[in-house]
C-alpha cells in the first residue's frame, strides 16, 4: 500500500523495494491520533544509555557548585549549549563493579555491572553469568511498541570469548545490554548496517537486493522512496512539509558521510583492531554517525531505548587526532604524574565533546510542541571513577535531557555517598513508564530529580 492511499498514522512509513523511512513526529498526524483517541497526543519518552572506559579526572570531571549556575569544570566545557539541559550527578556508586572477594579485572566488571548492578560471575568460559541491564529491562516491558525493542550500539567490535581482564571473560568487556543474566547482547560497530537496519523492510533477499541495486544505481535510499514522499508532501500542512523536508535532508546527509566513510580510509592513523567495510577511519567521525543513528531512530520512533559504548573496557585506543599519543588504558595508571593526567583530561574531554553533538542535534531536533531532547533521558558515564585507583564510588555521570518534563535540569545534583548507581535507573524507569520492584543492587530512587 502507497502513503496515497495508507490512513495516516504515527507510523506511517514512505516505502519503496527493500526500503522504509518511517516518519517523524508530524503535527498533521498527531490531531488524527488524538481525535480517534480521545486524547491529547504527545511525542513519548525516550531512553540512552553511554559507556566510555577507563574512569575519568575527577578533579577536571566535577563542578565546585552544588545546584543551579555551577560552572562547568574543563571537561565538561564542551557541554556549555546544553548546560541547563542536563543534570551532572555527584555520589552514585556500583558496589558490584568492586571485587567483593574475586580479585583483579575492575574493567571488565566496569562494564557489565554499568546498567546491571550485578556481580558478575568470575570466568572466561561459556559460563558467564551478570543480570539483566536497565535498557532491557525496559525493553521487555514495551516490546512491541516499536519496530525495535532496543537499539544497541558502539564504536569497538571487541570479543565475545576468550580472557580479556584476568580471569574474566572477553563478554563482560565488550557488552553493556544484558537481555539475561547470561546473555550479554552484540552491538553494531557498523554506521552503514545501522542504517541499513533502520531503514529496510520485507525479507533478508529483497533488503539485500535493494542494497545491491542502490550501490551499483549508486542512489540513495530517498530515490527508492520519492514517489511516496512527493504523494505525501500534498497531504501535509506547510510546517510539516517543511519538516519532512528536513527530516530527508538529514537522512541523505548522513548517507553521504558513510558513503565517504567507505571512499576515504587514508584517516586510520590510531585504530589497533581490524575495521570492517563502513566503519569511518576517523573515531570522531565514527562516533558522530553512531550519534545520528541513535536520533535517527528516536525521531521516526524506530526505537525508545538505545545504548552506546564509544569505547570497550579497558580500551587502549590511542586519540593522535588530538595530540594524545599514549593508549588510554595506559594513561589511566596515571600514578597522579601531572602530565599523565593532562592528557587523561583531553580524552575526556574528547569524549565529551561527542555527547554535546549528540545532544545538541537531539535539542536541534523539533519533537511535538518541543524538541527530541525534553522528551528523552541520556545517561553518560563509566563503571569506575578514577582509572589508576580503579573505584567505583562516586561515579562520573550526566543525565540529559527532562523526559517530557519529569526531571528539573540545569544542576549539579549530590547524591548521598554510596547511593546505588542503580536508583538512578530505578528513577529513570519510573519515568520511562515500565517502573519496577528493584533492579540490581538498588534501595529506592534517586531524590531530587524533580524539584
Amino acid at each position: 500500500m502507497t502513503i496515497a492511499n495508507m490512513p495516516l498514522s504515527r507510523r506511517a512509513a514512505l516505502r519503496g523495494l527493500g526500503v522504509s523511512l518511517t516518519l517523524p513526529f508530524l503535527e498533521s498526524v498527531a490531531p488524527r491520533l488524538a481525535m480517534a483517541s480521545g486524547q491529547i497526543s504527545k511525542p513519548p519518552v525516550r531512553m540512552a544509555y553511554i559507556f566510555v572506559p577507563n574512569g575519568v579526572h575527577l578533579d577536571n570531571w566535577t563542578p565546585k557548585e552544588f545546584g543551579y549556575g555551577y560552572e562547568l569544570p574543563y571537561i565538561l566545557q564542551p557541554l556549555s549549549r546544553v548546560r541547563d539541559d542536563m543534570l551532572v550527578v555527584s555520589g552514585l556508586t556500583h558496589d558490584k563493579g568492586r571485587a567483593n572477594g574475586d580479585g583483579p579485572g575492575d574493567h571488565a566488571r566496569s562494564a557489565s555491572v554499568f546498567l546491571t548492578g550485578a556481580q558478575p560471575r568470575k570466568t572466561d568460559g561459556s559460563n558467564i553469568r551478570s543480570g539483566v541491564s536497565v535498557d532491557q529491562v525496559a525493553a521487555n516491558l514495551t516490546r512491541g511498541a516499536t519496530r525495535f525493542a532496543s537499539l544497541e550500539l558502539g564504536c569497538e567490535p571487541g570479543r565475545t570469548a576468550g580472557n580479556c581482564d584476568s580471569g574474566y571473560s572477553c563478554a563482560y568487556s565488550s557488552s553493556i545490554s544484558w537481555s539475561s543474566s547470561s546473555t550479554p547482547l552484540g552491538k553494531e560497530t557498523n554506521p552503514r548496517s545501522a542504517f541499513e537496519r533502520l531503514f529496510s523492510q520485507g525479507s533478508s533477499a529483497e533488503i539485500d537486493k535493494s542494497q545491491k541495486k542502490r550501490e551499483m544505481l549508486r542512489k540513495s535510499v530517498l530515490d527508492f522512496v520519492s514517489d511516496d514522499a512527493k504523494r505525501l508532501q500534498n497531504r501535509l500542512g506547510r510546517d510539516d512539509q517543511k519538516k519532512l523536508d528536513e527530516y530527508l535532508t538529514g537522512v541523505r546527509e548522513i548517507e553521504r558521510r558513510i558513503e565517504r566513510a567507505n571512499e576515504d580510509r587514508s584517516s586510520i592513523v590510531d585504530i589497533d583492531y581490524p575495521i570492517p567495510e563502513g566503519v569511518p577511519g576517523d573515531y570522531t567521525e565514527h562516533l558522530r554517525l553512531m550519534c545520528d543513528m541513535m536520533v535517527l531512530a528516536f525521531q521516526t520512533d524506530s526505537t525508545r531505548i538505545a545504548t552506546c559504548m564509544f569505547a570497550d573496557a579497558g580500551s587502549n585506543r590511542s586519540y593522535r587526532h588530538i595530540n594524545v599519543n599514549d593508549g588510554h588504558h595506559d594513561l589511566s595508571h596515571h600514578q597522579s604524574k601531572p602530565e599523565k593526567l593532562a592528557k587523561i583530561s583531553e580524552i575526556n574531554r574528547f569524549h565529551v565533546a561527542q555527547l554535546a553533538y549528540l545532544l545538541e542535534k537531539m535539542k536541534a531536533t523539533p519533537d511535538g510542541e518541543s524538541n527530541l531532547l525534553d522528551n528523552t533521558m541520556v545517561c553518560y558515564g563509566s563503571g569506575l571513577s578514577d582509572g589508576n585507583r580503579h573505584n567505583n564510588e562516586n561515579l562520573p555521570v550526566i543525565v540529559a535531557g527532562r523526559a517530557g518534563g519529569t526531571i528539573d535540569t540545569g544542576r549539579h545534583l549530590a547524591v548521598p555517598t554510596e547511593t546505588p548507581m542503580c536508583n538512578l535507573f530505578m528513577s529513570m524507569l519510573d519515568r520511562f513508564g515500565t517502573p519496577v520492584d528493584f533492579i540490581g543492587d538498588s534501595t529506592g530512587r534517586v531524590p531530587g530529580l524533580q524539584i
